[in-house]
């Protein structure tokens, strides 16, 4: 998978994605990231990438010709359209099953916005989907955008050391992870539930398969 970021801060998203198992994966070839400038494409001497918003309001807005040129360099440089994301508050709250769906793509492109947005006519016009990480506002879209790039990375094959590592992690299968314990095996008087000390691997099991929970907060 290849995916692209458009930005105004590249070196926040490369130190980031060059960390970690994220890393990792990258420096193996399991994933390639490319971080962009927005403002390199920008076609006046001042490089600016903003305006004041038609209409009036406070704030300035991403204009839509540095965007879109830096847009289609990327698919002239890969040869195709990639599935093009802006991380917008108004975008439809992502999750583990949105995760799994953008797997299936092998270029991905994400635009991370700043100031008040972007030119509605980006969204209108390149835009495939809109995604937000929660009912909140950040100062940009570049650490959303991380969080995607962190949530999919981990999905892909060779990136973590067995599919367990994710698929028995909360949410995959739409519950939350059941409790887990480490030694010493009494810690400031609270001790380990005794099946997991037990060996037993059915009761074991049942027990993990009991104390998960349904993402909505129902107990099994």
């Amino acid at each position: 998978m290849r995916m692209d970021f458009l930005t105004l801060f590249p070196n926040l998203c490369e130190t980031f994605l060059n960390e970690s198992i994220i890393g990792r994966a990258r420096k193996k070839g399991l994933i390639e990231f490319h971080c962009h400038q927005i403002r390199d494409y920008a076609e006046d001497k001042q490089k600016r990438v903003d305006d004041t918003p038609y209409g009036g309001g406070k704030g300035m807005l991403m204009i839509a010709q540095p965007i879109a040129a830096c847009f289609e360099a990327i698919c002239s440089k890969i040869k195709k359209k990639p599935f093009f994301i802006y991380m917008s508050p108004k975008g439809k709250i992502f999750n583990q099953e949105a995760a799994k769906a953008l797997c299936s793509h092998t270029n991905i492109a994400i635009l991370c916005g700043r100031y008040e947005g972007v030119d509605q006519r980006v969204i209108d016009t390149m835009i495939d989907e809109e995604i937000s990480i929660g009912n909140y506002v950040v100062t940009g879209g570049e650490l959303p955008g991380l969080i995607v790039a962190d949530s999919i990375t981990r999905l892909l094959p060779g990136v973590l050391s067995d599919e367990i590592c994710f698929k028995d992690e909360s949410h995959f299968d739409g519950y939350f992870e059941y409790p887990q314990y480490t030694k010493p095996a009494v810690w400031r008087g609270k001790s380990v539930p005794e099946v997991l000390l037990s060996g037993h691997h059915a009761n074991i099991l049942k027990w993990k398969n009991e104390m998960k929970k349904k993402v909505k907060g129902d107990v099994l």
